[in-house]
């Protein structure tokens, strides 16, 4: 088990902590050696004071197309929540391009929008072609692949590039799902998130990998909250670790614990 120390990123509406990168824009030495070679998932805080753009992240198919790199698939567990806070989760209708084309023109595209409120403990699951946005007063823990390939649909008016073409390509309008309370585990094609409550005890294994361990036999332990001793090492709330292939896992203390899991797509 290691600990990784965060790298931290500031942007115009807020900033990133990086929790787990080997991703060229932020890479953790640390884990890189640890896992030996690229890990397949990237994870971030990600704290919205104000208003993100409006995104589109492509599928694996158009992002090796587009930009020769991975897709971007990822999922929002809301770590807090003003009251209020909403998110941009999808479409509120069904849209030619051209009509989309024509609501960036003339700067009404948040008309076409569906706003959803959230509140801490939600979890969101953004599949690639989701128009997506965290709006103002959300905290969120990030869980997505390792890129970082974003096209910029809509910008609010703040001038900056905006990358339309491609993201009218890459949406996809099946994608929404709604929008509830975290359930303790969730799976989806590029990782298994698992919800582990520590009331004075819990002994786990990480699962064995094969003879041949590759970085996605690694797993992740993220701390959402309490304190206590993981491993025999003292932990915080937000702290986030690398367990290796087979390791135990001992806990002691009161916390709420994020196992974070690659699924394993290309090698099984």
């Amino acid at each position: 088990m290691k600990k990784l120390t965060p790298i931290h990123l500031e942007k115009i509406w807020g900033y990133e902590d990086w929790l787990a990168s080997t991703h060229p824009v932020a890479c953790q030495k640390e884990l890189e050696n640890f896992v030996g070679g690229d890990y397949p998932l990237l994870v971030k805080i990600i704290q919205a004071n104000s208003r993100l753009s409006v995104q589109i992240h492509p599928d694996d198919e158009r992002a090796s197309m587009f930009e020769h790199c991975r897709g971007k698939t990822e999922g929002w567990y809301v770590l807090s929540a003003e009251k209020g806070a909403q998110i941009v989760y999808g479409l509120n209708g069904i849209y030619t391009a051209s009509e989309l084309r024509k609501a960036i023109e003339i700067n009404s595209l948040e008309d076409c929008l569906r706003y959803v409120e959230v509140h801490a403990g939600d979890f969101v699951y953004v599949p690639s072609g989701t128009v997506h946005a965290l709006l103002g007063g959300v905290q969120v823990l990030e869980v997505q692949q390792s890129s970082d390939v974003t096209y910029r649909f809509y910008d609010w008016g703040r001038g900056r590039e905006c990358h339309v073409e491609k993201a009218i390509a890459s949406i996809k309008t099946d994608a929404v799902r709604s929008v509830n309370r975290f359930q303790g585990v969730f799976s989806c094609p590029y990782f298994t998130l698992e919800e582990i409550t520590v009331e004075n005890e819990y002994n786990s294994f990480v699962d064995k990998a094969s003879s041949h361990i590759l970085p996605d036999d690694y797993n992740l332990i993220f701390v959402k909250a309490g304190h206590g001793i993981l491993n025999g090492e003292a932990v915080s709330e937000k702290d986030i670790f690398v367990l290796s292939p087979a390791e135990k896992i001992t806990a002691k203390g009161e916390m709420q614990l994020m196992k974070i899991i690659p699924v394993q797509i290309k090698h099984r």
